[in-house]
């Protein structure tokens, strides 16, 4: 009897052993783990698209008081060459999430890449500013295919011990393209014309779009979803009615809303007396955004040794203390403050959407949009909406408008941190 209780608990321990070497393989086989060829290769990959999408959507900005005097408009209307084209790429991303469940994440973001290119290019050759904000439009709505679905990407093919490591590097990526888009067309503003500075920021972001076409690995844990509007819709609901979702939501609103705000007006605030600084100098300044580049993974690998909601409370104080030290009216202080603004945003950003990941486990694709889409609503409202603040009070009302979304962003953490367990 004792060696036939031997032998079963022999068989049960082999059984375990084996079990657990074919679901190592299978991890094996299915996730891309750190250090791996395809893992460098979905990093560079992403790091091209990442930035010809943050060149192409935020080039218009250290140009925006050169619309004002070219076309005549307010800071508020030529904030719009912004505006419209993130609300249009807020909106198509209700529509590229779900799309891309269906028809693959490579074949999408190569799609948007190319044609938001192409449509930057025919921008630069417009007379009018309808004709500029209807081809700005077209071009938020194209790149909507790109932010939508990356992260989506991430979360199916690299293994989630390093998932949030992952979105942190693709996330300092996009600060790249911010920052390149932002320097390129500053300088070439100023030395050429706004429409040189789009044609050739255009081409480069085409030439970036074949490479991340080229390579790209495929999606290998991607399954089709069939497109139905009831599902759709059902799925949507379920992810707002979530209780941290939602407030994850609101937290993406109120990040892009305020980043957008401080970088829109501090343009006009730099150019005018006492500081008198030119558009070369002012793109130049967006080389703040570099610091992202170390917040961000950064971000992710402290959400592995503390609270997701900890990480994003600090980021937010971090993002308060920069905005509060830009009040000095001295430029070598005014620096660092926008330094410590854009690390702080760059790591709430990278935790906030690494935990819609973490969380979703039905229509990721879905889930990442609606949170883009709260993201880049924000970027729309609030980067023209502050253009009262500034006319009204100049900078003080920015910073009063942006401290006031920060705090509620600090509360919206603190309650995310008494409510889950992750």
């Amino acid at each position: 009897m004792n060696n036939i209780q031997k032998k079963i608990n022999l068989f049960k321990s082999s059984e375990k052993i084996i079990k657990n070497n074919i679901k190592n393989e299978i991890n094996k086989i299915k996730y891309i783990k750190r250090g791996t060829k395809k893992f460098n290769e979905v990093l560079l990959a992403l790091f091209s698209g990442g930035l010809a999408t943050f060149a192409i959507l935020y080039c218009v900005q250290p140009m925006l008081p050169v619309f004002s005097i070219n076309f005549n408009l307010t800071p508020a209307q030529s904030s719009l060459s912004l505006s419209s084209a993130t609300a249009m790429m807020a909106i198509g991303m209700l529509i590229t999430g779900p799309l891309s469940d269906f028809i693959g994440r490579k074949i999408l973001m190569s799609f948007s890449l190319i044609s938001a290119s192409i449509f930057t290019i025919f921008c630069s050759q417009m007379t009018s500013w309808n004709e500029i904000i209807l081809m700005r439009s077209l071009t938020g709505l194209s790149l909507s295919g790109v932010a939508a679905v990356a992260m989506t990407y991430l979360s199916e093919e690299i293994h989630p011990s390093i998932l949030s490591f992952s979105i942190g590097l693709y996330i300092s990526g996009n600060a790249i393209g911010g920052f390149s888009g932002r320097l390129i067309a500053g300088i070439l503003s100023t030395k050429f014309s706004w429409s040189i500075a789009l044609l050739i920021i255009g081409s480069i972001s085409f030439i970036s779009s074949l490479f991340f076409l080229w390579l790209l690995p495929n999606s290998k844990n991607f399954k089709s979803i069939t497109l139905n509007s009831h599902t759709l819709i059902s799925n949507f609901f379920v992810h707002l009615n979530d209780k941290y979702l939602s407030k994850l939501f609101i937290m993406g609103f109120i990040l892009m809303g305020s980043f957008v705000t401080l970088f829109n007006y501090i343009g006009y605030r730099l150019t005018s007396y006492p500081f008198s600084l030119n558009q070369s100098m002012i793109g130049l300044l967006s080389v703040v955004y570099l610091t992202g580049t170390y917040s961000s993974p950064k971000a992710g690998i402290l959400t592995n040794k503390y609270h997701r909601s900890n990480v994003l409370i600090g980021s937010l104080f971090l993002m308060i203390s920069g905005l509060i030290v830009t009040e000095f009216n001295n430029l070598i202080i005014i620096i660092p403050g926008l330094m410590l603004f854009s690390a702080g945003f760059f790591a709430a950003h990278s935790v906030s959407s690494s935990w819609i990941g973490h969380r979703v486990k039905i229509a990721k694709g879905q889930a990442s949009s609606l949170y883009l889409f709260f993201y880049y609503l924000g970027s729309s409202i609030f980067g023209t909406f502050g253009g009262i603040f500034w006319f009204t009070w100049h900078w003080l009302g920015i910073s009063i408008f942006i401290i006031f979304m920060l705090s509620i962003g600090i509360l919206l953490a603190h309650k995310l941190k008494l409510s889950s367990n992750d």
